[in-house]
């Protein structure tokens, strides 16, 4: 038996107060790893703030799929989407 992972799709503030859209199946871990450098190059390069938001997903697959989308979006538009999803 298999159990499915819980993916979510997340924003990201960096210093430059840029934002960086991105998907995970574990939130805390993936903050550390953007924290401490080792996270995405876009983050990286930017330098990370804070998380900004997070929505859970039905899959890995719908996760990658809100991604896309969102990623198209403006920076108000992205906020807007995720408060209002």
């Amino acid at each position: 038996m298999t159990l499915d992972k819980h993916w979510e799709i997340y924003l990201v503030e960096c210093l430059d107060g840029s934002l960086y859209t991105g998907v995970t199946n574990d939130v805390a871990k993936r903050m550390d790893l953007h924290s401490s450098g080792k996270g995405s190059k876009y983050v990286r390069a930017k330098g990370f703030s804070k998380l900004v938001a997070r929505k859970d997903c039905l899959d890995k697959s719908d996760a990658c799929k809100k991604e896309y989308f969102v990623k198209k979006l403006s920076r108000n538009e992205k906020i807007e989407w995720f408060k209002y999803s």
